[in-house]
């Protein structure tokens, strides 16, 4: 499966985006899809996923509350709502979907990764 990314942009302190990422080749059904995010000179960290059959979400706690993934069956796509923007949210952001529909934070079994998308918040 091949994975896009979109949406991001630049925007100022409270403001918001929505980032989109759609799949090719198959369908999501069955999998995990998930967002990272990585800032420069920093590591890559999780930020949110939703399990495809049935919903289930999974946030990182410095964006609780703030961002909502949630998915479009029809689309065929997983967004990530983000609102109340921070300069700290900074950072590329990449979904990456996983096929045995974990519900991890680790990155390292999602199996498929989009190309990153920026994001960035001035303050």
């Amino acid at each position: 499966v091949q994975l896009q990314a979109s949406g991001g942009g630049s925007v100022q302190a409270g403001g918001s985006l929505r980032l989109s990422c759609a799949a090719s080749g198959r369908t999501f059904n069955g999998y995990v899809v998930g967002w990272f995010r990585q800032a420069p000179g920093k590591e890559r960290e999780f930020v949110a996923a939703i399990r495809w059959i049935g919903g289930t979400t999974s946030y990182a706690d410095s964006v609780k509350g703030r961002f909502t993934i949630s998915r479009d069956n029809a689309k065929n796509t997983v967004y990530l709502q983000m609102n109340s923007l921070r300069p700290e949210d900074t950072a590329v952001y990449h979904c990456a979907a996983d096929p045995q529909s974990r519900l991890t934070v680790v990155g390292a079994y999602y199996h498929y990764w989009g190309q990153g998308t920026q994001v960035t918040v001035s303050s």
